[in-house]
């Protein structure tokens, strides 16, 4: 990963609050009733209309602006007109911008009306873990730490991380070196440098960290058919803080 120039950066941090403010519309669209295809074309409009680029529209093929992986989908669920959401469920929301060349990254689980208390837990610790790694993401540091962090706040509270999918570093490309897992060692890997520009992304399962991937060939869900949620942020490390842009 080269160290991008200040102009770069500023460039990361604009499509960074166009994902921003993308999620806020995204939040109040998340509803009883409402299709994830419905979800995807609001995320696609917002983004054309701030002289952006749904990043992952044909990224290796995949066939949409978004992914919106539902209940026990981890990762890369394609949105669907047929795929309604339900009062209980709770729907990941991973979407990536380009903006004049360079990307940001971001993850969000959403909660469809009342959910069960495990439910709660379940989205409160991905989202801890999301901020743990965070704070481990500053100069100096290994990327393992970062992902030792994550893994073991996740296991501490009684669900467990997926090993198949990974963060990674972003910036003129929407993934690029290094691989951020969410399971690992303590001071093991690749040294963090000033200007690393990483997305960090735990995906947290209920029940076993395995996943098998649909016939699809990109719809990733829990092998044990249980709940997974999935929180992620690009961040700049700044010397010894991680600056969040998303």
């Amino acid at each position: 990963m080269p160290q991008l120039t200040r102009k770069e950066l500023q460039l990361i941090r604009k499509a960074g609050s166009i994902l921003r403010e993308c999620f806020e519309v995204l939040k109040e669209a998340v509803k009883e009733g409402v299709s994830t295809r419905a979800l995807e074309i609001i995320a696609d409009d917002f983004i054309k209309k701030h002289d952006a680029r749904p990043a992952f529209l044909g990224y290796k093929g995949f066939p949409a602006a978004i992914c919106a992986s539902r209940n026990n989908v981890v990762v890369h669920g394609i949105p669907s007109e047929r795929e309604i959401l339900r009062a209980g469920d709770i729907i990941s929301l991973d979407v990536g911008v380009e903006y004049q060349g360079y990307f940001a990254d971001g993850a969000k689980t959403f909660k469809v009306g009342m959910v069960s208390p495990l439910v709660e837990r379940l989205i409160s610790v991905t989202e801890q873990s999301l901020s743990k790694g965070i704070e481990m993401a500053k100069e100096n540091n290994h990327i393992q730490d970062i992902s030792w962090a994550i893994q073991s706040f996740v296991e501490a509270n009684g669900f467990s991380v997926v090993r198949a999918f990974v963060g990674h570093g972003i910036g003129k490309k929407i993934h690029e070196e290094p691989e951020v897992p969410n399971f690992g060692r303590p001071h093991v890997g690749r040294i963090i440098e000033d200007r690393m520009v990483l997305a960090i992304e735990p995906m947290v399962n209920t029940g076993t960290p395995d996943i098998k991937i649909l016939d699809d060939g990109w719809t990733a869900v829990t092998k044990d058919d249980r709940l997974s949620a999935h929180a992620e942020h690009t961040v700049i490390v700044n010397g010894k803080t991680a600056e969040i842009v998303t």
